[in-house]
Protein backbone atom coordinates (compact mmCIF):
# COMPACT_ATOMS: atom_id res chain seq x y z
CA UNK A 1 0.00 0.00 0.00
CA UNK A 2 3.12 2.56 1.03
CA UNK A 3 5.04 1.66 -2.59
CA UNK A 4 1.36 2.35 -4.31
CA UNK A 5 1.34 5.57 -2.85
CA UNK A 6 4.54 6.55 -2.79
CA UNK A 7 4.60 6.17 -6.89
CA UNK A 8 1.58 8.02 -7.32
CA UNK A 9 2.99 11.03 -5.09
CA UNK A 10 5.20 11.24 -8.48
CA UNK A 11 2.46 11.99 -10.76
CA UNK A 12 0.15 14.28 -7.96
CA UNK A 13 3.95 16.45 -7.55
CA UNK A 14 4.90 16.73 -10.89
CA UNK A 15 0.59 17.64 -11.78
CA UNK A 16 0.83 20.35 -9.11
CA UNK A 17 3.92 21.77 -10.42
CA UNK A 18 2.64 21.93 -13.89
CA UNK A 19 -0.39 22.69 -12.67
CA UNK A 20 0.97 25.92 -10.62
CA UNK A 21 3.37 27.10 -13.53
CA UNK A 22 0.99 27.06 -16.51
CA UNK A 23 -2.48 28.87 -14.46
CA UNK A 24 -2.11 32.51 -13.61
CA UNK A 25 -4.40 32.94 -9.92
CA UNK A 26 -6.98 34.10 -12.04
CA UNK A 27 -6.57 30.76 -14.14
CA UNK A 28 -6.68 28.44 -11.02
CA UNK A 29 -9.67 29.99 -9.83
CA UNK A 30 -11.36 29.93 -13.03
CA UNK A 31 -10.39 25.62 -12.98
CA UNK A 32 -12.01 26.05 -9.01
CA UNK A 33 -15.37 27.38 -10.25
CA UNK A 34 -14.85 24.99 -13.47
CA UNK A 35 -14.76 21.78 -11.22
CA UNK A 36 -17.56 23.70 -8.78
CA UNK A 37 -19.94 24.14 -12.44
CA UNK A 38 -19.51 20.36 -13.08
CA UNK A 39 -21.64 18.89 -10.05
CA UNK A 40 -24.50 21.03 -10.42
CA UNK A 41 -24.41 20.66 -14.17
CA UNK A 42 -25.27 17.05 -14.19
CA UNK A 43 -29.08 17.60 -14.91
CA UNK A 44 -29.66 20.18 -17.83
CA UNK A 45 -33.32 19.94 -16.43
CA UNK A 46 -32.70 21.22 -13.14
CA UNK A 47 -30.07 23.85 -13.33
CA UNK A 48 -28.93 26.82 -15.55
CA UNK A 49 -25.32 26.21 -14.28
CA UNK A 50 -24.52 24.12 -17.61
CA UNK A 51 -24.56 27.24 -19.57
CA UNK A 52 -22.00 28.83 -16.97
CA UNK A 53 -19.57 25.54 -17.43
CA UNK A 54 -19.86 26.08 -20.91
CA UNK A 55 -18.81 29.41 -20.77
CA UNK A 56 -15.70 28.71 -18.75
CA UNK A 57 -14.73 25.76 -20.79
CA UNK A 58 -14.50 27.99 -24.04
CA UNK A 59 -12.69 30.32 -21.93
CA UNK A 60 -10.41 27.92 -20.99
CA UNK A 61 -9.85 26.50 -24.53
CA UNK A 62 -9.49 30.09 -26.06
CA UNK A 63 -6.48 30.64 -23.53
CA UNK A 64 -5.19 27.60 -23.92
CA UNK A 65 -4.76 27.26 -27.86
CA UNK A 66 -3.42 30.82 -27.83
CA UNK A 67 -0.96 30.18 -25.70
CA UNK A 68 0.81 27.61 -28.59
CA UNK A 69 1.03 31.07 -30.43
CA UNK A 70 3.07 32.71 -27.93
CA UNK A 71 7.42 32.77 -29.37
CA UNK A 72 10.01 34.14 -26.85
CA UNK A 73 13.24 34.68 -27.59
CA UNK A 74 15.02 35.20 -24.26
CA UNK A 75 18.99 34.40 -22.69
CA UNK A 76 19.76 34.17 -19.28
CA UNK A 77 22.84 34.81 -17.38
CA UNK A 78 23.78 34.25 -13.48
CA UNK A 79 26.01 35.90 -11.69
CA UNK A 80 26.38 33.48 -8.95
CA UNK A 81 28.82 34.00 -5.61
CA UNK A 82 31.54 31.29 -5.05
CA UNK A 83 29.52 30.12 -1.60
CA UNK A 84 26.52 30.29 0.06
CA UNK A 85 25.81 28.99 3.49
CA UNK A 86 22.60 26.87 4.69
CA UNK A 87 19.31 29.17 6.69
CA UNK A 88 21.67 32.44 5.07
CA UNK A 89 19.44 34.20 2.29
CA UNK A 90 21.96 35.25 -0.53
CA UNK A 91 21.35 37.46 -3.40
CA UNK A 92 22.42 37.12 -6.92
CA UNK A 93 22.60 39.00 -10.42
CA UNK A 94 20.70 38.01 -13.36
CA UNK A 95 21.37 39.37 -16.46
CA UNK A 96 17.59 38.56 -19.16
CA UNK A 97 18.66 39.61 -23.00
CA UNK A 98 15.51 40.03 -25.59
CA UNK A 99 16.80 38.58 -28.95
CA UNK A 100 13.49 39.55 -30.98
CA UNK A 101 12.31 42.26 -31.96
CA UNK A 102 8.99 42.59 -29.54
CA UNK A 103 8.21 44.16 -26.16
CA UNK A 104 7.42 41.87 -23.60
CA UNK A 105 5.63 43.14 -20.13
CA UNK A 106 4.68 41.15 -17.32
CA UNK A 107 7.07 37.46 -17.38
CA UNK A 108 7.29 35.42 -14.79
CA UNK A 109 10.70 33.49 -14.02
CA UNK A 110 10.89 30.03 -12.54
CA UNK A 111 14.93 28.88 -11.52
CA UNK A 112 14.84 25.30 -12.60
CA UNK A 113 17.19 23.00 -9.68
CA UNK A 114 17.45 19.46 -10.46
CA UNK A 115 14.96 17.89 -7.64
CA UNK A 116 15.71 14.25 -8.09
CA UNK A 117 13.27 12.24 -6.87
CA UNK A 118 13.54 10.30 -3.53
CA UNK A 119 14.14 6.02 -3.95
CA UNK A 120 11.26 4.52 -1.86
CA UNK A 121 14.07 2.99 0.68
CA UNK A 122 14.52 6.58 1.38
CA UNK A 123 11.40 7.83 1.65
CA UNK A 124 10.56 4.88 4.58
CA UNK A 125 14.01 5.59 6.77
CA UNK A 126 13.78 9.58 6.66
CA UNK A 127 12.65 10.91 9.93
CA UNK A 128 11.40 14.65 9.20
CA UNK A 129 12.04 17.18 11.74
CA UNK A 130 8.57 17.98 12.48
CA UNK A 131 7.24 14.21 12.05
CA UNK A 132 6.19 14.08 15.93
CA UNK A 133 3.92 17.34 15.21
CA UNK A 134 1.76 15.66 12.11
CA UNK A 135 -1.38 14.10 12.38
CA UNK A 136 -1.73 10.26 12.20
CA UNK A 137 -3.20 10.76 8.21
CA UNK A 138 -0.11 12.51 7.52
CA UNK A 139 2.71 10.38 9.02
CA UNK A 140 0.86 6.96 7.55
CA UNK A 141 0.61 8.36 4.34
CA UNK A 142 4.14 10.34 4.37
CA UNK A 143 3.15 13.38 1.50
CA UNK A 144 4.45 16.30 3.93
CA UNK A 145 8.00 13.30 4.28
CA UNK A 146 7.64 13.51 0.14
CA UNK A 147 7.38 17.51 -0.10
CA UNK A 148 9.94 17.62 2.40
CA UNK A 149 12.85 15.23 0.86
CA UNK A 150 12.08 16.76 -2.53
CA UNK A 151 12.73 20.53 -1.07
CA UNK A 152 15.90 18.65 0.67
CA UNK A 153 17.41 17.18 -2.80
CA UNK A 154 16.47 20.67 -4.31
CA UNK A 155 18.50 22.29 -2.00
CA UNK A 156 17.57 25.81 -2.51
CA UNK A 157 13.85 27.66 -2.21
CA UNK A 158 13.53 30.46 -5.03
CA UNK A 159 10.32 32.53 -5.33
CA UNK A 160 9.06 33.15 -9.15
CA UNK A 161 9.33 36.64 -9.90
CA UNK A 162 7.41 39.41 -12.02
CA UNK A 163 9.91 40.90 -14.59
CA UNK A 164 9.97 44.38 -15.81
CA UNK A 165 9.27 45.55 -19.36
CA UNK A 166 11.91 43.98 -21.96
CA UNK A 167 11.76 46.20 -24.86
CA UNK A 168 13.49 44.54 -27.72
CA UNK A 169 16.82 43.98 -28.52
CA UNK A 170 17.65 45.22 -24.64
CA UNK A 171 18.92 43.79 -21.36
CA UNK A 172 17.67 43.84 -17.92
CA UNK A 173 19.01 43.06 -14.86
CA UNK A 174 17.57 41.54 -11.59
CA UNK A 175 18.06 40.21 -8.22
CA UNK A 176 17.06 36.84 -6.83
CA UNK A 177 16.07 35.74 -3.34
CA UNK A 178 18.24 32.05 -2.66
CA UNK A 179 17.61 30.25 0.60
CA UNK A 180 19.93 27.08 0.87
CA UNK A 181 17.85 24.69 3.26
CA UNK A 182 21.16 21.96 2.71
CA UNK A 183 24.87 22.10 2.42
CA UNK A 184 26.62 20.57 -1.24
CA UNK A 185 25.56 21.52 -4.27
CA UNK A 186 22.46 23.21 -5.86
CA UNK A 187 22.70 22.46 -9.68
CA UNK A 188 20.55 25.13 -11.61
CA UNK A 189 19.71 22.75 -14.67
CA UNK A 190 17.93 25.93 -16.64
CA UNK A 191 15.18 28.87 -16.41
CA UNK A 192 11.66 29.07 -17.37
CA UNK A 193 10.01 31.93 -18.59
CA UNK A 194 5.85 32.46 -18.16
CA UNK A 195 3.82 34.84 -20.36
CA UNK A 196 0.29 34.65 -19.87
CA UNK A 197 -2.42 34.57 -22.82
CA UNK A 198 -4.52 38.17 -23.56
CA UNK A 199 -7.23 36.54 -20.93
CA UNK A 200 -4.67 36.43 -17.78
CA UNK A 201 -5.65 32.84 -17.52
CA UNK A 202 -3.00 30.36 -19.25
CA UNK A 203 0.97 31.03 -19.26
CA UNK A 204 3.15 29.79 -22.37
CA UNK A 205 6.44 28.44 -20.86
CA UNK A 206 9.62 29.24 -22.56
CA UNK A 207 12.82 27.40 -21.19
CA UNK A 208 16.02 28.22 -21.58
CA UNK A 209 19.30 25.86 -21.22
CA UNK A 210 21.68 27.92 -18.25
CA UNK A 211 23.34 25.22 -16.11
CA UNK A 212 24.87 26.47 -13.22
CA UNK A 213 25.85 25.45 -9.50
CA UNK A 214 26.25 26.99 -6.15
CA UNK A 215 28.27 25.50 -3.18
CA UNK A 216 26.39 25.64 -0.12
CA UNK A 217 28.64 25.64 3.16
CA UNK A 218 27.63 24.21 6.00
CA UNK A 219 25.85 26.32 9.24
CA UNK A 220 28.49 27.84 11.53
CA UNK A 221 28.44 29.01 14.97
CA UNK A 222 30.74 31.63 16.55
CA UNK A 223 33.07 29.75 18.49
CA UNK A 224 36.44 31.33 20.58
CA UNK A 225 39.48 29.94 20.63
CA UNK A 226 40.04 26.17 21.72
CA UNK A 227 42.19 26.00 24.62
CA UNK A 228 43.93 22.65 23.63
CA UNK A 229 47.11 21.66 25.95
CA UNK A 230 49.76 19.70 23.90
CA UNK A 231 53.60 20.41 22.76
CA UNK A 232 54.73 21.23 20.00
CA UNK A 233 55.68 18.26 17.48
CA UNK A 234 58.57 17.69 15.08
CA UNK A 235 56.94 17.51 12.11
CA UNK A 236 58.89 14.99 9.38
CA UNK A 237 59.69 16.64 6.22
CA UNK A 238 58.50 19.91 7.34
CA UNK A 239 55.08 21.02 6.30
CA UNK A 240 55.03 19.83 2.71
CA UNK A 241 53.46 22.26 0.46
CA UNK A 242 50.95 21.56 -2.69
CA UNK A 243 53.11 20.29 -5.27
CA UNK A 244 56.41 19.80 -3.43
CA UNK A 245 58.66 16.75 -3.79
CA UNK A 246 60.29 15.45 -0.55
CA UNK A 247 61.46 17.22 1.84
CA UNK A 248 60.27 20.09 2.94
CA UNK A 249 61.69 21.82 5.74
CA UNK A 250 61.87 25.59 6.50
CA UNK A 251 65.16 27.24 4.54
CA UNK A 252 67.54 29.70 6.43
CA UNK A 253 70.78 29.91 5.36
CA UNK A 254 73.16 29.16 2.63
CA UNK A 255 76.51 27.14 3.17
CA UNK A 256 78.70 25.48 0.54
CA UNK A 257 78.55 22.35 -0.77
CA UNK A 258 79.16 19.18 1.17
CA UNK A 259 79.18 15.92 -0.76
CA UNK A 260 76.24 13.82 -0.23
CA UNK A 261 73.62 16.89 -0.35
CA UNK A 262 71.25 16.39 -2.79
CA UNK A 263 70.95 18.47 -5.91
CA UNK A 264 67.89 19.78 -5.50
CA UNK A 265 69.07 21.51 -3.01
CA UNK A 266 71.67 23.82 -4.72
CA UNK A 267 71.14 27.58 -4.96
CA UNK A 268 71.64 28.22 -8.80
CA UNK A 269 72.07 31.72 -8.70
CA UNK A 270 74.73 31.53 -5.81
CA UNK A 271 76.58 28.90 -8.19
CA UNK A 272 76.18 31.10 -11.44
CA UNK A 273 77.88 34.06 -8.86
CA UNK A 274 80.32 32.75 -7.16
CA UNK A 275 81.34 29.71 -9.55
CA UNK A 276 81.06 27.29 -6.64
CA UNK A 277 78.48 25.27 -5.23
CA UNK A 278 76.68 26.43 -2.82
CA UNK A 279 73.58 24.71 -1.20
CA UNK A 280 70.11 25.95 0.75
CA UNK A 281 70.57 24.40 4.40
CA UNK A 282 66.81 23.71 6.04
CA UNK A 283 66.11 23.61 10.27
CA UNK A 284 63.88 20.94 10.92
CA UNK A 285 60.15 22.18 11.92
CA UNK A 286 57.89 22.14 14.91
CA UNK A 287 53.97 22.86 14.88
CA UNK A 288 50.90 22.13 17.16
CA UNK A 289 49.30 19.75 14.85
CA UNK A 290 45.63 19.41 15.77
CA UNK A 291 43.38 16.07 14.61
CA UNK A 292 39.07 17.19 14.20
CA UNK A 293 38.28 13.24 13.55
CA UNK A 294 34.47 12.98 12.14
CA UNK A 295 32.22 10.26 12.85
CA UNK A 296 30.26 9.69 9.45
CA UNK A 297 29.18 6.22 10.73
CA UNK A 298 24.47 6.07 10.62
CA UNK A 299 21.96 3.78 9.19
CA UNK A 300 19.37 6.82 8.47
CA UNK A 301 19.24 8.19 5.01
CA UNK A 302 19.08 11.56 6.23
CA UNK A 303 20.23 12.65 9.66
CA UNK A 304 19.64 15.44 11.93
CA UNK A 305 22.81 14.72 14.31
CA UNK A 306 25.05 14.44 11.31
CA UNK A 307 24.06 17.28 10.10
CA UNK A 308 24.44 19.47 12.86
CA UNK A 309 27.92 17.29 13.38
CA UNK A 310 29.49 18.85 10.14
CA UNK A 311 28.35 22.32 11.46
CA UNK A 312 30.20 21.40 14.60
CA UNK A 313 33.46 20.28 12.79
CA UNK A 314 32.87 23.54 10.41
CA UNK A 315 32.36 25.99 13.37
CA UNK A 316 35.52 24.61 14.87
CA UNK A 317 37.82 24.51 11.38
CA UNK A 318 36.65 28.70 11.82
CA UNK A 319 37.40 29.21 14.89
CA UNK A 320 40.66 31.67 15.41
CA UNK A 321 43.95 29.82 16.49
CA UNK A 322 47.34 30.52 15.70
CA UNK A 323 49.24 30.87 12.24
CA UNK A 324 51.52 27.98 14.00
CA UNK A 325 48.44 25.51 14.29
CA UNK A 326 47.89 22.65 12.09
CA UNK A 327 44.37 21.66 11.42
CA UNK A 328 43.77 17.65 9.76
CA UNK A 329 40.34 16.88 9.26
CA UNK A 330 39.70 12.75 9.00
CA UNK A 331 36.89 11.16 8.28
CA UNK A 332 35.41 7.86 6.58
CA UNK A 333 32.95 7.76 3.65
CA UNK A 334 33.46 5.54 0.45
CA UNK A 335 37.25 5.69 1.04
CA UNK A 336 39.46 7.60 4.02
CA UNK A 337 40.17 10.68 3.32
CA UNK A 338 42.45 13.12 5.61
CA UNK A 339 42.55 16.64 5.03
CA UNK A 340 45.48 19.38 6.21
CA UNK A 341 45.23 23.00 6.78
CA UNK A 342 47.31 25.33 7.94
CA UNK A 343 50.76 27.28 7.17
CA UNK A 344 51.65 26.66 3.95
CA UNK A 345 48.60 23.91 3.12
CA UNK A 346 45.03 24.16 2.35
CA UNK A 347 42.96 27.57 3.66
CA UNK A 348 40.39 26.90 5.74
CA UNK A 349 38.02 27.50 3.07
CA UNK A 350 39.22 24.24 1.75
CA UNK A 351 37.99 22.65 4.69
CA UNK A 352 34.39 24.12 4.62
CA UNK A 353 34.21 22.67 0.99
CA UNK A 354 35.17 19.24 1.79
CA UNK A 355 32.63 19.58 4.66
CA UNK A 356 30.09 21.13 2.38
CA UNK A 357 30.48 17.46 0.43
CA UNK A 358 31.14 15.21 2.77
CA UNK A 359 28.53 12.25 3.31
CA UNK A 360 27.02 9.44 5.76
CA UNK A 361 28.82 6.23 5.54
CA UNK A 362 26.70 3.32 6.02
CA UNK A 363 28.59 0.46 5.04
CA UNK A 364 31.20 0.51 7.93
CA UNK A 365 31.64 1.52 11.36
CA UNK A 366 33.40 3.41 13.78
CA UNK A 367 36.43 1.25 13.78
CA UNK A 368 37.60 1.84 10.30
CA UNK A 369 38.67 5.44 12.17
CA UNK A 370 41.11 3.70 14.33
CA UNK A 371 44.01 2.48 11.54
CA UNK A 372 43.67 6.47 10.42
CA UNK A 373 44.32 7.94 14.03
CA UNK A 374 46.92 5.38 14.27
CA UNK A 375 48.99 6.43 11.32
CA UNK A 376 49.06 10.10 12.56
CA UNK A 377 49.66 9.71 15.96
CA UNK A 378 53.19 10.71 16.06
CA UNK A 379 52.75 14.08 14.81
CA UNK A 380 49.60 15.01 16.35
CA UNK A 381 49.74 17.33 19.45
CA UNK A 382 46.07 17.36 20.25
CA UNK A 383 42.84 15.94 18.70
CA UNK A 384 39.13 16.84 18.80
CA UNK A 385 36.62 13.81 17.93
CA UNK A 386 33.05 14.81 17.01
CA UNK A 387 30.53 11.58 17.75
CA UNK A 388 27.22 11.02 16.74
CA UNK A 389 26.31 8.50 19.18
CA UNK A 390 27.69 7.06 22.22
CA UNK A 391 27.54 3.36 21.80
CA UNK A 392 30.16 0.94 23.13
CA UNK A 393 32.29 1.07 20.05
CA UNK A 394 32.11 4.99 20.30
CA UNK A 395 33.17 4.42 23.83
CA UNK A 396 36.35 2.64 22.70
CA UNK A 397 37.64 4.79 20.74
CA UNK A 398 37.04 7.82 23.41
CA UNK A 399 39.32 5.63 25.98
CA UNK A 400 41.43 4.88 22.80
CA UNK A 401 42.11 8.79 22.31
CA UNK A 402 42.07 9.44 26.12
CA UNK A 403 44.96 7.45 26.37
CA UNK A 404 47.78 9.00 23.64
CA UNK A 405 49.71 10.96 24.87
CA UNK A 406 47.95 14.04 23.26
CA UNK A 407 45.45 16.26 24.57
CA UNK A 408 41.71 15.20 23.71
CA UNK A 409 38.40 16.62 23.26
CA UNK A 410 35.94 14.32 22.60
CA UNK A 411 32.25 16.06 21.77
CA UNK A 412 28.89 14.05 21.09
CA UNK A 413 25.80 15.58 19.11
CA UNK A 414 22.62 14.70 20.52
CA UNK A 415 19.04 15.14 20.73
CA UNK A 416 18.40 14.17 24.09
CA UNK A 417 20.82 14.59 27.49
CA UNK A 418 23.28 11.51 27.75
CA UNK A 419 24.78 10.82 31.05
CA UNK A 420 28.09 10.36 30.94
CA UNK A 421 30.79 9.04 33.36
CA UNK A 422 32.76 11.81 33.75
CA UNK A 423 35.94 9.53 36.26
CA UNK A 424 35.63 7.22 33.24
CA UNK A 425 35.21 9.95 30.65
CA UNK A 426 36.91 13.45 31.47
CA UNK A 427 36.97 15.08 28.20
CA UNK A 428 34.06 13.81 26.86
CA UNK A 429 31.45 16.77 26.45
CA UNK A 430 27.53 16.25 24.76
CA UNK A 431 26.45 18.89 23.12
CA UNK A 432 22.33 19.52 22.67
CA UNK A 433 21.36 19.97 19.15
CA UNK A 434 18.70 22.45 20.63
CA UNK A 435 20.82 24.64 22.42
CA UNK A 436 24.02 24.40 20.08
CA UNK A 437 24.85 27.78 19.38
CA UNK A 438 25.47 28.51 23.18
CA UNK A 439 27.20 25.18 23.70
CA UNK A 440 29.84 26.16 21.46
CA UNK A 441 30.20 29.56 22.50
CA UNK A 442 30.94 28.32 25.91
CA UNK A 443 33.75 25.65 24.23
CA UNK A 444 35.97 28.20 23.42
CA UNK A 445 38.00 30.78 25.32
Amino acid sequence: MRRFLFYNFRFVYKTDRWIRRHFTQAGLLLLGTLVATSVFSIDTRQTLAYQFFSLLVALLLFATLFSFFIRLRLTLQRDLPRFATVGETIQYRVTITNLSAKTYIGLQLFENIDDKLPSFETFLTTTIPYQDKLNWFDNYIGYPRWTWLIALNRGGSIAPITLQKLMPYSKIQTEISLLPLRRGYIHFAGASFARSDPLGIFNSIYKVSCPDKLLVLPKRYPIGELQLSGSRRYQHGGVHLAMSVGDAEEFYALREYRAGDPLRHIHWKSLAKLNKPIVKEFQDEYYVRHALILDTFTTAAHSTVFEAAVSVAASIACAPHSHEVLLDLMFVGLNTYYFSSGRGLAQTSDLLETLACVDICTDKGINHLFPLIKQHISSLSGCICILLQWDEERQALALFLQSLPLSALILIVSQTPLEIDKQRFPQVKVLLIAELAAELAALGG
